[in-house]
């Protein structure tokens, strides 16, 4: 409820209005209407209760935005009403004691609706609607003593309404800067939440609240895709410097948290509008941030029918989000969708690990996301470690991968490197063609019996026998390591 009279009864009470009008006449008409509201408005002051008593049931009925909080606690909701009033009220006899006081009403009501959720709208009509009822109520009191003076209101009436829209104002601030902290503050506990049940860290009586806070089901089924660029050419296991940022380079969707308030273009489990997540700020929005200047949510391919907005966490390596899977357990072909829906750019790898149950697994599932991020190719590209387990196996030890590799291959390093080159080219081709020489060498583009020959000249030199089951898995293997985790 704002305060109702401005800076012509300010001057006349010798204090300063917070925006002075253009000088102009002061008429005896002026003097008459400031008395004639006085003696209205010390009739209000003694009604208060009923006034507030009326303004609490029209907002009931007539603004749907505040019923829930009267429903929740009329009596709060009165106070405030009262506060504001008394306050407003009593601007009109006493600017000067009341103004400051007024205000900060105003800026605190604002405050508390933002954090209770109620519309913007909701409150500033609410607040005109106090406006419009202690006007009416100093019309018809200055009717009811002398109908004649009910003329000289008009003198006042602009400066009233004029006041009205300066208080909308202040609430509209209040709330606004409140919602942005708000925001940030939601966003940032987002943050932890999401980093403590990536790490492992989360403990098993949180995991209710998390899920609460983030939209989740507890017990769902969930991956984790971890992402990192290459473009700064260190693409093996352990990578030293930070990741360029690549999670606005996917399409994948975003979307608000269902059981949060929305604030602005607020974006799923990350914080936005926000860096990217993990990169929390150092403290919530001043108050000269707007809304609106916030990125728009990226927009893309939305993946599987039924897959759930991603939830983004950055950590020192690369960049993982939380997938929500909403298909049959039993499907092997749900993350490989999830993999084919990325529009990852050249340069960026990324990992998919297998599904787990449970928000309480999602530390095992970001590791395996990690697993499946080493074994992607230096080049880039997007792994699901499902389809690619043996090559998980070969990074997730890289000491017995390396001497493996050095093992069963080591033989061809003393080799011209082009001949030996030839000759793992051959090999590679020959077990990705599932043993066959035909189909081998139409990839070659050689004949068959140079590509029998060549494995016959490996098995001479390494004292393999590839028709052997036991020999063909290790020098699978062995290949694999010297692709993944170099010679």
């Amino acid at each position: 409820m704002p305060q109702l009279v401005r800076p012509r009864f300010a001057v006349l009470h010798g204090t300063h209005p917070a925006a002075p009008l253009p000088q102009r006449f002061r008429s005896l008409a002026d003097r008459e209407a400031v008395e004639v509201l006085h003696r209205a408005a010390r009739v209000l002051v003694a009604s208060l209760p009923a006034l507030t008593d009326r303004l609490v049931e029209a907002l009931y009925e007539q603004e749907p935005g505040y019923r829930a909080a009267i429903d929740a606690d009329r009596s709060e909701v009165w106070q405030e009403v009262h506060h504001s009033l008394r306050h407003n009220v009593g601007s009109l006899l006493q600017p000067k004691e009341f103004r400051d006081a007024a205000h900060r009403t105003s800026r605190w009501i604002g405050e508390i609706r933002a954090g209770q959720g109620v519309p913007l709208d909701a409150v500033l009509h609410a607040f005109r609607m106090g406006g419009a009822m202690v006007w009416q109520d100093l019309v018809d009191e200055t009717a009811r003593r002398d109908p004649d003076d009910v003329r000289l209101l008009v003198h006042v009436a602009a400066d009233v309404w004029n006041f009205v829209d300066e208080h909308c104002g202040i609430v509209a601030d209040a709330y606004r800067q409140a919602e942005r902290r708000l925001t940030w503050q939601r966003e940032n506990r987002q943050r932890l939440v999401i980093a403590a049940l990536l790490d492992g860290t989360a403990r098993i009586a949180d995991l209710s609240d998390a899920a609460a806070m983030l939209g989740l089901p507890e017990q769902g089924r969930y991956a984790v895709l971890a992402v990192a660029s290459v473009r700064r050419g260190d693409p093996g296991p352990v990578r030293q410097s930070p990741p360029e940022p690549v999670r606005p380079l996917l399409n994948l969707p975003s979307a608000p948290p269902p059981h949060e308030p929305r604030y602005g273009q607020a974006e799923a489990g990350v914080a936005t509008p926000a860096p990217l997540p993990g990169a929390a700020p150092e403290g919530p929005p001043g108050p000269d941030v707007r809304a609106a200047e916030a990125p728009a949510p990226y927009a893309g391919p939305a993946g599987p029918p039924g897959a759930a907005a991603p939830l983004w966490h950055t950590g020192p390596d690369a960049e993982f989000a939380i997938l929500r899977l909403t298909g049959d357990p039993g499907d092997p072909g749900e993350l490989h969708a999830i993999a084919a829906a990325l529009d990852a750019p050249d340069g960026t790898r990324a990992g998919i690990g297998s599904a787990v149950d449970g928000l309480a697994a999602l530390g095992d599932a970001r590791r395996l996301a990690e697993t499946a991020l080493r074994a992607c190719p230096a080049s880039g590209g997007t792994v699901v470690l499902d389809e690619h387990l043996p090559d998980a196996l070969v990074v997730s030890s890289p000491a017995l991968g390396s001497a493996l590799a050095a093992r069963v291959l080591g033989p061809l390093d003393r080799l011209d490197p082009a001949d030996r080159d030839v000759i793992l080219e051959t090999l590679t081709a020959w077990l990705d063609a599932d043993g066959s020489a035909q189909r081998a060498a139409a990839r070659l583009y050689c004949h068959r019996n140079t590509v029998l020959n060549r494995l016959r000249r490996f098995e001479q030199l390494t004292g393999r026998c590839l028709t052997r089951p036991r020999d063909a898995v290790e020098v699978s293997l062995a290949l694999a390591a010297r692709r993944l985790l170099g010679p």
